[in-house]
C-alpha cells in the first residue's frame, strides 16, 4: 500500500519537493549547517542506514554522500522524484513503512522529519514494529519528532519501541545533542536493538 489516504503528510502536504528542497538550500547558502540529522546519524558509523520517511531524501543524500550504504523509503511518490532526480545512485522506494519488506536489515534506521507524527494514526506501533524487524542486531533506530498535545507523547513511543524489543540508548532535546531535560517540545530519540546474549 502506497496511497493511504488516511496518512497525515498525504493529508497535509502543501509545497512540491523542490520548494521543500528550496528551503534548505537557502538555509545552506545563507551558511547554516543543515545536515545535523546526517551528522547524529554517522556518530553510530553505521555501513547501512534506512532514510525511513526520507522525502526529499535530503538526510539519505547526505549520508550517502559520507559513504553509507543509503536506502530511502517515502509514501510520497512527489517527493521522491526530488530525491531520485538529485541522487540517482542511491535506492529511493516507495512504500508504506506499516507494509515495508525489504528482505534485508540496517545497522541504522532514521525517521527524521516528523516522520512518526505523520503516520496513519493508530499505525504508530505497526511502523516501530516494522522499523526493528529491518534492524541489525546491535543496531539503531532513531527518531526526531515533535512532542504537541494529542499527538505522539515520548512515553508511548517508548513503550512501542520496548514492545518492538528495543532498548532506549540515549536521548536529546535536538539533532545538536542538546541535553534531554525530561521535558520539551522535540526529542531525538536513539533505542538499540539487543544483541543475542549480550547485556544491555
Amino acid at each position: 500500500m502506497t496511497s493511504d489516504p488516511g496518512n497525515r503528510w498525504l493529508q497535509t502536504r502543501g509545497v512540491s519537493g523542490d520548494d521543500y528542497d528550496a528551503t534548505y538550500d537557502r538555509r545552506a547558502a545563507d551558511g547554516e549547517d543543515v545536515h545535523g540529522e546526517a551528522t547524529f546519524v554517522q556518530r553510530f558509523a553505521p555501513a547501512t542506514a534506512m532514510d525511513a520517511g526520507c522525502g526529499t531524501g535530503r538526510v539519505g543524500r547526505e549520508l550517502a554522500r559520507r559513504r553509507v550504504e543509503v536506502v530511502g523509503v517515502d509514501i510520497d511518490a512527489a517527493m521522491l522524484d526530488t530525491a531520485r532526480r538529485k541522487t540517482p545512485d542511491v535506492q529511493w522506494l516507495l512504500a508504506d513503512l506499516v507494509t515495508l519488506d525489504l528482505a534485508r536489515t540496517f545497522d541504522a534506521i532514521v525517521m527524521a522529519g516528523n516522520v512518526m507524527i505523520f503516520v496513519t494514526p493508530g499505525t504508530e506501533a505497526l511502523v516501530v514494529a516494522n522499523m526493528a524487524r529491518h534492524l541489525e542486531p546491535g543496531g539503531v533506530l532513531i527518531a526526531g519528532f515533535q512532542l504537541q498535545p494529542g499527538r505522539l507523547s515520548i512515553e508511548r513511543y517508548d513503550a512501542m519501541a520496548a514492545d518492538a524489543g528495543l532498548a532506549l540508548a540515549e536521548r536529546w532535546s535536538t539533532w545538536d545533542c542538546e541535553p534531554w531535560q525530561g521535558a520539551g517540545g522535540y526529542a531525538v530519540s536513539v533505542h538499540r536493538k539487543p544483541i543475542a546474549g549480550v547485556a544491555a
